[in-house]
């Protein structure tokens, strides 16, 4: 196994396969340099057919094991690896690793440093812990759902950016390495309930503060932040392309007006509500007489807080990407670059995925699991 490199390195976790945000932090984790298994039920059918294969970014950099956790032998081979483990990480609804064996309760009796990380939607505990639910129905509960989009129509589908990935994956992981801090000094492990409803709401923190201090309407497309304001939106322009402006701050309102050429006295006082719907309205036919590129050349690098919008293809070949290595390619797959950049343990470039059962005796070799062992779980149909 090639010495993985990055500021987690040396550090082992369990991954428990699931969907969406527990795979996300993984990816983290191991983006990081933390030597993470990826542990596959032996008989489990991938949601998406991309699922292990080169094209599931989510499952790069780290190695697989499958096995039947309903054989015999195979829970107390798993908690062998567990108590080798800094962590363990599961995204299954509550009380499915209990049924399996596997509690917090069983694994820290066998490891009392594991920090054991739970993702869930709603948490682990509440009226809602046992619904199934996916990223929309979490954002929406949060309330970020509600603030976005234009009120004339129903709330757009921010992806499954908001509760997945950012309320989810990332809050698991930045909670997982909190944990592993912690554990230095105590000496002692934890669970970790990540609730992707928690998290979202963690995401909207200071449009709370905002209302509170009367900032901010109740009411979508009506704030400085969600598009009403004609300095923070979005425009059509002549070629049918868009560009994003966000010129929020007095000195770089002025620059963008003079750089476009927004010379109307309505232009003004960008903070009077009043008159939104017509400075936008004049914005918009500005921006509609030249094309986006056109715009790029007059706008892009200035301090106008300009940025074009790009598609999938445009945002990996765009310069400012290009220059800081944004994206890498994996066996010919273009990705994500882990982030963020470090000064002096920046990680290697991770691995592409690999089937669920493409390490398994290895693993369980390296893990320390015997010969004979191995044997049996295989005669079995555990492995």
């Amino acid at each position: 196994m090639t010495k993985k490199t990055g500021p987690l390195a040396g550090i082992r976790i369990i991954e428990m396969v699931g969907l969406g945000p527990a795979p996300f932090c993984a990816m983290m984790l191991a983006d990081m340099g933390a030597e993470v298994i990826r542990i596959h039920s032996k008989h489990g059918k991938p949601a998406f057919p991309m699922l292990n294969t080169r094209f599931d970014v989510l499952a790069r950099g780290r190695r697989s094991l499958s096995i039947d956790l309903k054989k015999p032998g195979a829970v107390e081979v798993l908690l062998h690896l567990i108590e080798q483990a800094d962590g363990l990480i599961e995204g299954f609804r509550p009380g499915v690793m209990e049924r399996l064996g596997l509690s917090p309760e069983v694994c820290h009796a066998r490891n009392a440093k594991l920090i054991y990380g739970r993702m869930t939607g709603w948490g682990q505990t509440g009226p809602l812990a046992h619904a199934a639910g996916h990223d929309v129905n979490y954002a929406a509960l949060s309330g970020a759902l509600h603030a976005i989009g234009d009120d004339r129509f129903p709330p757009p589908i921010p992806l499954n950016l908001i509760a997945d990935f950012g309320g989810g994956g990332m809050m698991l992981a930045f909670g997982m390495v909190c944990a592993l801090l912690e554990c230095k000094s105590s000496g002692q492990g934890q669970v970790i309930d990540a609730a992707m409803t928690d998290g979202s709401i963690a995401l909207t923190g200071i449009f709370h503060g905002f209302m509170a201090a009367g900032a901010w309407r109740n009411q979508r497309h009506a704030n400085f932040l969600d598009g009403a304001a004609p300095y923070y939106d979005n425009y059509r322009c002549a070629d049918g392309k868009y560009v994003s402006i966000g010129a929020i701050e007095p000195q770089f309102y002025a620059l963008l007006r003079e750089k476009i050429g927004a010379h109307d006295a309505a232009f003004d006082h960008p903070h009077d509500q009043s008159t939104w719907p017509q400075q936008k309205e004049k914005m918009a036919a500005i921006f509609m007489t030249k094309t986006r590129d056109e715009w790029c050349a007059l706008l892009e690098g200035s301090d106008a807080c300009f940025s074009p919008v790009l598609d999938w293809q445009e945002a990996i070949d765009h310069p400012h990407n290009r220059a800081r290595a944004a994206f890498i390619e994996v066996e010919g797959v273009t990705q994500p670059a882990p982030a963020p950049r470090f000064s002096r343990t920046n990680p290697s470039q991770p691995h592409a995925a690999v089937a669920a059962n493409a390490n398994t005796e290895d693993i369980l070799r390296e893990w320390g699991i015997s010969t004979e062992t191995i044997s049996q779980l295989a005669a079995s149909g555990a492995i």
